[in-house]
């Protein structure tokens, strides 16, 4: 018996600007389209949400892809996991310079390799030798980012200095750009197949002014995504630091799978985020029984969602088709 399929996708929870909104929602409504034609047609959910996320790293107005955040270095570094919830196979890519499209060389590590995770080089050799196209990294750089690490240098002279940063502590030197007024455009995206297969993918370009080799949540199974049809699909976006110590990505699908809702664990994960370590973000959630979840703590977050008796776009609140 066929499942009717669902997806969810988000596009970063942060304190998003009046003038930033359609650009938003206008990619997460495209991501979502792009997810939703893979699943009507009956394929899996991991292709699914490869193409969702695809979508968004390719639209310069999230922190994924084309469009990202630059380091310190003025240089682009992105990271991406995929998850699929029926095997628990997955595939991670860190700190990749010249793949325009992370989830591809993510998938790729799925479905070719016996590993999980490839940093650096070593992800680009193998991404190229399973037939992802590399480019150079300048090719990644759009002038609006070069033009933020700019000024947000010049106000804090001492962001170039290694100095002894205590990062993911609310009052560390440097946590400053981790402040909900400062974008967090991380993607990602859930989805449920016909087969009754859930998937999980997260993509980003990390933080504004991260030091070199810095890696969030994002990419690191169970932390900013993780996906098992007998718990849930999780995808997470805002500060990783945070994130990464609580393992959230997991937390959460561990309480879907001791009995509660996606909706009930999405804002627990959410209100545990804040209370055990100040931290802000946001996390779509996943069933393999349809039932989902969307919740954040920061004023804004772009999302979309779609079932096939409803489809649903926002930035203003969280919550549940049903």
């Amino acid at each position: 018996m066929a499942i009717d399929p669902v997806l969810v996708v988000h596009g970063g929870a942060w304190a998003m600007p009046d003038s930033m909104v359609e650009a938003h929602l206008l990619g997460v409504r495209n991501a979502l389209a792009a997810g939703w034609r893979v699943l009507v047609g009956g394929g899996a959910a991991l292709n699914a949400i490869e193409e969702a996320v695809v979508v968004m790293e390719d639209d310069e107005t999230f922190d994924a892809g084309r469009g990202s955040f630059l380091n310190r270095d003025g240089r682009v570094q992105l990271d991406a996991l995929i998850m699929d919830g029926a095997t628990l196979r997955a595939g991670g890519v860190g700190c990749v310079e010249r793949v325009r499209n992370p989830v591809r060389a993510a998938r790729k590590i799925l479905s070719e390799s016996p590993h999980v995770y490839f940093v650096g080089e070593g992800a680009e050799r193998f991404a190229a030798e399973h037939g992802v196209e590399l480019c150079a990294n300048d090719k990644l750089i759009i002038p609006r980012e070069v033009e933020r690490l700019r000024e947000y240098q010049a106000k804090t002279p001492t962001s170039r200095a290694e100095g002894a940063r205590e990062m993911g502590h609310p009052t560390a030197p440097g946590s400053e750009m981790f402040a909900p007024e400062i974008s967090h455009d991380t993607v990602g995206a859930v989805a449920l197949d016909r087969d009754g297969n859930i998937a999980a993918a997260t993509s980003t370009g990390g933080t504004l002014n991260k030091a070199p080799g810095r890696l969030g949540d994002s990419s690191l199974i169970g932390c900013g995504c993780y996906a098992d049809n007998s718990s849930a699909a999780v995808s997470t976006t805002g500060w990783g630091e945070p994130i990464m110590k609580l393992v959230l990505a997991k937390w959460t699908a561990d309480r879907v799978m001791a009995g509660n809702l996606p909706e009930w664990a999405a804002q627990e994960a959410i209100n545990y985020l804040k209370q055990r370590l100040n931290g802000h973000g946001g996390i779509i959630v996943l069933t393999a029984l349809g039932q989902f979840g969307i919740a954040h703590n920061t004023p804004r977050m772009a999302w979309a969602c779609k079932t096939v008796k409803k489809e649903e776009a926002g930035v203003e609140r969280g919550g549940a088709l049903g």
